[in-house]
């Protein structure tokens, strides 16, 4: 009996070790962001007017945004989607990874053991994304009102649990098991109201040990009223991504001028870069006219392939997908023209569905 409860206590142990080795993150692509749960619906314009909204736009909720939400839900017949935009990126760029599984992880706060959290680490699982969220006790998970009229979009941001991540949980094995690993790091602007914090915790170690740091300008108002939590991010910044609204934006509150290929050129020469081994690369998308890359002094644009307007289904998550696609290939270290192709095919892709809803096969030919 002895010598068999023995056997029992290693081949349990062995299995635990197993699980331990199986279950341990080496991948190379980590993200950090706020995850929300897209209520997603087709609207009037009342609707955008009632609130105050405008496409193309993405706000966080006050007290008048407050009943969207349940609107929403009781007139319009909406859809629940995983979403935040990080997140989004990161589901869409293991998507795109195909056979590398394992490659992707995520961090972000949550509420604990409501429906809506169990629906986005579901989806995240689900697309191949190691998620280690913090529990947040007393806060409901964050969600989204997605306000969608003619396949374009406006965003309502009710951030909840995904406002009270804390540097705090950074140190945690697991998370500190992801940051080792990962030689990517990506972080939507969005996370700037949050906790600048723990982005610089990420930065700084993505800075001395020499591993590429990317940014999102994520929304014009990121760049009005978070304009030193956004400078003290750029600083740490390898590549930033950002549309041509929130470009228009920045070059507006930084004298940049109007033309965003110079405005491009000018942000990755922008002093003060943390990083001097790495030279930044600035990706700005318009939509369907062209991709401007700025690096190293030169400025590249490449076209986008047309859409016809009835194969459009939803705008929402296009910038999300861009992102994800790009650095599915960045990570592979892929040319520059490679990563912005396979970014405007996620892109593509996505806004023929509605929300960042992937299929279960992706069939991208790099």
């Amino acid at each position: 009996p002895i010598l068999l409860s023995r056997i029992i206590l290693f081949i349990k142990r062995k299995q635990q070790n197993n699980t331990i080795t199986m279950s341990k993150f080496e991948g190379i692509l980590m993200g950090m962001g706020n995850p929300l749960l897209d209520i997603s619906a087709n609207v009037p314009q009342e609707v955008l007017d009632k609130y105050g909204v405008k496409l193309d736009s993405a706000i966080l909720a006050e007290d008048l945004h407050q009943p969207v939400y349940a609107e929403l839900i009781e007139k319009y017949s909406p859809q629940f989607i995983a979403g935040g935009a990080t997140q989004n990126s990161i589901r869409v760029a293991q998507w795109m990874l195909k056979d590398n599984k394992g490659q992707t992880a995520f961090m972000g706060s949550v509420g604990n053991d409501d429906d809506y959290c169990k629906t986005l680490e579901k989806c995240a699982t689900t697309d191949g994304v190691l998620v280690h969220y913090m529990k947040d006790e007393t806060t409901p998970t964050g969600t989204c009102a997605c306000l969608i009229k003619d396949g374009e979009r406006a965003l309502i941001a009710n951030l909840a649990a995904a406002n009270n991540f804390k540097p705090s949980h950074l140190e945690t094995d697991k998370a500190k098991e992801l940051i080792a690993s990962a030689k990517y790091y990506y972080i939507a602007g969005f996370f700037l109201t949050v906790s600048v914090e723990s982005l610089v915790q990420v930065a700084e170690h993505a800075v001395a040990e020499n591993k590429a740091f990317c940014l999102n300008l994520s929304a014009p108002f990121i760049v009005d009223f978070f304009g030193d939590q956004l400078a003290t991010a750029l600083s740490y910044a390898d590549y930033l991504f950002g549309n041509e609204s929130e470009a228009e934006a920045f070059a507006k509150k930084h004298d940049l001028g109007d033309d965003l290929k110079e405005v491009a050129l000018k942000v990755s020469n922008m002093p003060g870069k943390k990083n001097d081994k790495r030279k930044r690369m600035v990706v700005f998308t318009q939509g369907s006219k062209s991709t401007i890359v700025a690096y190293d002094g030169k400025v590249t644009e490449y076209a986008v392939t047309p859409l016809a307007k009835e194969l459009l289904v939803d705008t929402n998550g296009a910038g999300d997908a861009f992102v994800g696609g790009f650095l599915s290939q960045l990570v592979q270290d892929k040319a520059v023209q490679e990563c912005v192709e396979a970014g405007h095919w996620a892109a593509r892709a996505i806004i023929q569905t509605s929300g960042t809803q992937l299929p279960a096969s992706c069939d991208f030919q790099a």
